[in-house]
């Protein structure tokens, strides 16, 4: 299982996942915090980039706000 901590920018330009020299991940995702919108693009972002399925990845802490923290099981 691999836990990451992430800062995600709603509303960007353009979609990415970096990670920070701090560990820390920045997800720009381009939807905006509504009705869950951004959780649900960044779960597919995080999918794509990990190679893994979307139920295999979990938000389980920040749903609500700009950090969050993730669980990917492998």
């Amino acid at each position: 299982m691999r836990i990451l901590q992430l800062k995600v920018k709603p509303n960007a330009r353009t979609q990415s996942l970096v990670q920070g020299d701090d560990g820390v991940w920045l997800a720009q995702l381009k939807s905006p915090p509504v009705d869950g919108k951004a959780n649900a693009e960044l779960i597919a972002l995080l999918a794509d980039h990990f190679d893994c399925r979307k139920a295999d990845i979990t938000i389980k802490a920040g749903a609500g706000g700009r950090m969050k923290l993730v669980t990917i099981r492998d």
